[in-house]
Formats: structure tokens, sequence, C-alpha cells
């Protein structure tokens, strides 16, 4: 058994960081939710602030030593009547992107289920 954490499992900052640049471009162009995605284009700053978000709330809950200071998912998520069927989406774009990246099954598994875990944060709330 990986005795690793889950955050070196990801490849570290560096790793971490990648896996966001594709997931992001992935719902950029998933036809269920890249209408929620696509107006970041138009604001690159604000593009860049939420993949920062992104890659600080992964590393500290994947076992990294960033602090993340940001909102919690409920919050961030609150009155985006996030579907099923976009939780789906969002989900199927995570694990494509660690399929990409070579993550081994025994953590893709375990990003699944944190995932599962955080569903009811964010779908109508």
């Amino acid at each position: 058994m990986d005795t690793q954490s889950l955050f070196l499992r990801l490849g570290g900052t560096s790793g971490i960081s990648a896996l966001v640049d594709d997931i992001v471009a992935l719902h950029m162009e998933n036809p269920v939710i890249r209408v929620r995605f696509r107006p970041y284009l138009e604001t690159p700053d604000k593009l860049a602030v939420t993949k920062r978000h992104l890659c600080t709330f992964l590393e500290a809950g994947s076992g990294g030593t960033a602090q993340y200071t940001g909102r919690s998912m409920g919050e961030t998520h609150r009155g985006m009547n996030i579907s099923e069927a976009e939780y789906i989406a969002a989900l199927d774009d995570i694990m494509a992107a660690l399929g990409k990246h070579k993550i081994d099954e025994a953590t893709q598994k375990d990003v699944l289920a944190i995932a599962y875990s955080l569903k009811g944060e964010i779908l109508h709330v």
C-alpha cells in the first residue's frame, strides 16, 4: 500500500497546478458546463485568481503545506443551482485530467471519493 500523501501522489504543487489547468480547460469545452466557465475567458485576472484558489484548496486538502483561506464549497457554490448532470460532467473532466496525467487508479478513486463527499455542499445550495 502506498503511504505517500494524496498531495505527493498528485505530483505536489506543480502536479496539482497542471491538473487544475487541464481540468479548467476541459470544463471550458464540456457542453454540459462550459456556459459556466467560458465567461472567465473575458476576465483572465479573475480566471487566474480562481485557479490559484483551486490549487491552494486542493493542496491543503490533499496533505500539502498550503493554507487555504478562501470560501467553503458551500459558500462558493451557493445560489448557482448546479444540477446533478453538471456535477457529473465536472467529475468526468476531473477524472479525464487525472488519467491524462497518468495518476494511478487508487489515487483516482481517492480523488473521486473526496469529490463525492463534497457533493452536498455543491448541489443546489
